[in-house]
């Protein structure tokens, strides 16, 4: 839920007219970030606050009763169907160019899916990217299994370079020096993750991919090669945050942070 943060950041984009050629998300930022190509500002703090606490979203019941943390049907069928439509028209229509990465569970490597009709396949592999470790299910798409996109590919800046984008917008939802630490529970993810042994190897190693990105991001920032929005302090939001105001208060350090940079951030995407 530090996506609240992004998503600030991305409707003060679309309500300043910021068009960009291509966009990629891992996680969150797939889930919530496919709202910049539909143009739907508003839709993804509206829903989170709205079923933050319904059972069918996300709950222990769920997790029990569907394998999945965050309820695969409801969060991927009913609610972008019915309860909150997303707008597949204008997400096909927008030429922007939308990437998510999913982590691969036999290579323990992330791969990459371009969106462009928002229906089910796109859909699906949103979902991928977003299915978190030991509390969701391996998603099954285009010949792959695959989990949340964020084990292999934290920040998908180099996947948008290596197609050519060369003026990048990076969001990012840790504060400036922020170091991931190893985690304390490896031994027991290796045994919850037994039969995915290169993502158990993967999550093992994951501060140290997650901090040479880090690096790598404030090296591109320094050099004029790469635009950083991110948020001034720990957000200190749950992941699984249940409290709509808490939810609020995040999207707005976002927007808060956006409209600061907007002036800065205009210059730098103008600029030949």
């Amino acid at each position: 839920m530090r996506g609240m943060f992004t998503c600030g950041v991305t409707d003060v984009l679309m309500e300043n007219q910021i068009r960009f050629d291509g966009a990629a998300g891992i996680s969150a930022g797939a889930v919530f970030g496919c709202n910049l190509k539909s143009g739907q500002i508003g839709r993804a703090i509206r829903y989170n606050k709205k079923y933050c606490n319904d059972p069918r979203f996300c709950s222990i019941r769920s997790l029990l009763t569907t394998g999945d943390l965050y309820g695969a049907d409801f969060c991927y069928r009913e609610l972008p169907d019915e309860l909150d439509p997303f707008d597949r028209e204008a997400f096909r229509d927008n030429p922007l160019e939308f990437y998510v990465g999913a982590t691969d569970v036999t290579t323990g490597n992330c791969v990459y899916h371009k969106c462009t009709d928002g229906m089910e396949t796109d859909l699906i592999w949103m979902r991928a990217s977003a299915s978190m470790p030991v509390v969701s299910r391996p998603v099954a798409v285009d010949g792959y299994l695959l989990l949340d996109g964020g084990i292999s590919d934290a920040v998908p800046y180099r996947h948008m370079e290596a197609l050519g984008y060369n003026r990048n917008l990076i969001v990012l939802t840790q504060p400036r020096g922020y170091q991931k630490r190893k985690s304390k529970a490896g031994a027991l993810l290796t045994l919850l993750l037994h039969r995915y042994p290169a993502v158990a190897k993967a999550m093992a190693m994951r501060h140290e991919m997650y901090n040479r990105q880090m690096e790598e991001i404030e090296e591109r920032e320094q050099t004029g090669k790469a635009f950083v929005i991110r948020p001034p302090a720990a957000l200190g939001i749950s992941r699984t945050e249940k409290d709509p105001a808490e939810l609020e208060r995040v999207y707005r350090l976002g927007r808060e942070e956006a409209e600061k940079a907007l002036p800065e951030l205009v210059r730098f995407l103008s600029a030949r």
